[in-house]
């Protein structure tokens, strides 16, 4: 395994399939996984398979005091892909002074053409239809935060981006140094854009239920910004808890407030930060509302660089243990992904703040 920031595992299957199933035997197959635990008991109101959209390599390592080396990033990805994560979202192409930690994305893309290959392309187009890696094939989407940001995008050949926008005018002052007319102003031409291009476009909304400086966001206001992001051609929208304040019942009002409103539950995600300890009842209030696509951040990781009270997203690996234990398909080796997680934090230099990693790798 590479501790020198170089990548060993991405360019050949064999190199990192031999590195994460050593791995895999230190997360602990002997121990709960290997005796079939968790148990799983089917909820027949529940949905039978999730996508998981792994957030770790972006939004992530974003919040990183110190940039990750891009090989370090590239095998990172390469793990997480291996591990069974059919989206995977890679990096962001913003200004490099205004996260640095991600300046490095027209380096890191090219690295991933081989994880890409061995893994297989997305499978369907852009409309959200069948392109949504639940099929085999790996998806990387990156964000992109205006025109600019797209062609970047489009010159290394990706085929799904992201918007990020904001439902309160506070943050996406501060985000996006814009009001919320705006900057959905700025994505619209973005969005068409990569319509036109066939590419797959995902709508984060941040502050969807609590912001630092507003406190308490109406729901109507959320759905009004979110319909205009589905109206401008958005393939996926991603309801963000960005400082982690929702609990299940605000979670179930906004949903069938935005479905009612006309946004079919097809096209939502759930994205909760786990500050209050909800994330993961959040999402079980979510599954029950009909949502198939939930956001996580392998091994906890993850902040918002913009909102200090953001703390880590819901960890993967304590989501695919919830899932797994409700008879959830998701595609996902817990093993591997536990192991991962735990070879990334020894590069961050910290434990895991997952505690089904600490629990499966036996991390203090």
């Amino acid at each position: 395994m590479s501790t020198d920031g170089t990548l060993r595992a991405a360019g050949t299957g064999g190199t990192a399939d031999a590195a994460c199933a050593a791995d895999a035997g230190a997360a602990g197959q002997a121990g709960p996984l290997g005796l079939g635990l968790p148990a799983a008991f089917p909820d027949p109101s529940l949905p039978s398979r999730v996508r998981i959209h792994e957030v770790g390599p972006r939004d992530g390592l974003q919040n990183e005091k110190k940039p990750v080396p891009t090989g370090v990033k590239a095998e990172f990805i390469a793990r997480l892909a291996d591990a069974g994560l059919r989206t995977v979202e890679a990096t962001s192409f913003v200004r490099p002074e205004w996260v640095p930690q991600l300046a490095d994305a027209e380096a890191l893309m090219p690295l991933l053409e081989p994880v890409r290959a061995r893994h297989g392309g997305p499978v369907g187009g852009g409309d959200g239809s069948g392109g949504d890696g639940r099929h085999g094939g790996l998806r990387l989407p990156v964000l992109v935060p205006n025109a600019r940001g797209l062609d970047r995008a489009l010159a290394l050949g990706v085929t799904d981006v992201a918007v990020f926008a904001s439902a309160t005018e506070t943050f996406a002052r501060r985000n996006l140094n814009r009001t919320v007319d705006e900057s959905l102003a700025m994505f619209e031409p973005v969005v068409s854009r990569a319509r036109g291009a066939g590419l797959g476009v995902r709508g984060y909304l941040s502050m969807c239920f609590g912001d630092p400086w507003e406190g308490r966001v109406p729901v109507d206001q959320v759905v009004s910004v979110a319909r205009r992001l589905h109206d401008m051609g958005c393939t996926e929208l991603s309801l963000g808890d960005t400082i982690g304040v929702a609990t299940p019942g605000h979670v179930t009002v906004l949903l069938d407030a935005l479905t009612g409103a006309g946004v079919p539950v097809e096209r939502l995600a759930v994205h909760f930060h786990d500050t209050y300890g909800q994330a993961l009842s959040n999402t079980l209030a979510a599954l029950r509302s009909g949502v198939t696509v939930v956001d996580a951040s392998a091994g906890g990781l993850g902040g918002c660089p913009y909102a200090k009270s953001a703390t880590g997203n819901l960890a993967t690996e304590d989501l695919v243990w919830m899932l797994n234990g409700l008879g959830i398909d998701t595609g996902v080796d817990l093993a591997r992904l536990a192991a991962t997680s735990a070879w990334m934090a020894g590069h961050l230099g910290r434990p895991s703040p997952s505690r089904t990693v600490r629990a499966l790798t036996h991390q203090e």
